[in-house]
This record gives structure tokens, C-alpha cells and sequence, in this order.
């Protein structure tokens, strides 16, 4: 269940990040409402996560995760454009949360 709230809050935070993009610094009242709402789901699991996992692994995994997810939503649908620095990067990041969930024993 730890890993299924994590996932759940992943996806809530880059839901809450692409809307406060849509947003317009708040100007614009249904993508304003998605933000804190989102963003609140995506703490209040984070929560639950915390009970069995360390802080440090947790957020290692939602942040890294959620930066790839927004650069390729950016890149897919807002019209960014991702240069190869970015595109390594984000693959190294790939790699750090793989190497965290295949071979680390963190859970207690």
C-alpha cells in the first residue's frame, strides 16, 4: 500500500504542478483550484508513506519522478522544448530512482 500512495501522490503533485502552470499565476479560477487541491492530495498521501519509509528515499523518488513526468507533459503537451542536457538529466534522474527502489532495502 506504501508504494500505491506514493504513485497516487506522484500523480497528484504533477496533476497540481501542470494546473498551477495552466493557472496564469492564479488568474484563471478552475486550474487555481486544481493546484490546491492536487497539492493537498499529493501531501496527504505522502503521509501515509512516511510510515514506512524514510523521509530522504520518499522524497528522492516523488521529486525525481515528478520532474520527468512535468518535463515530457511540458514537452508533449505545452509546447516546451527539452535540449539533450535536459533529456540526460532527466535520465539520470530515471536511474537514481531505479537504483533507490531495485536495490535498496529502505522499508522498516
Amino acid at each position: 500500500m506504501t508504494w500505491t500512495l506514493l504513485t497516487i501522490a506522484i500523480i497528484c503533485e504533477v496533476i497540481a504542478t501542470t494546473a498551477l502552470k495552466l493557472s496564469d499565476s492564479f488568474t484563471r479560477l478552475a486550474p487555481s483550484v486544481a493546484t490546491v487541491v492536487f497539492y493537498g492530495l499529493a501531501f496527504y498521501c505522502l503521509t501515509f508513506t512516511m510510515r514506512t519509509l524514510p523521509t530522504g528515499v520518499i522524497y528522492a523518488i516523488w521529486s525525481g519522478a515528478g520532474i520527468v513526468l512535468i518535463g515530457l507533459i511540458g514537452w508533449l503537451f505545452l509546447g516546451q522544448k527539452l535540449d539533450w542536457p535536459a533529456i540526460l538529466g532527466m535520465g539520470l534522474i530515471i536511474a537514481g530512482v531505479l537504483v533507490i527502489n531495485l536495490f535498496s532495502s529502505v522499508e522498516h
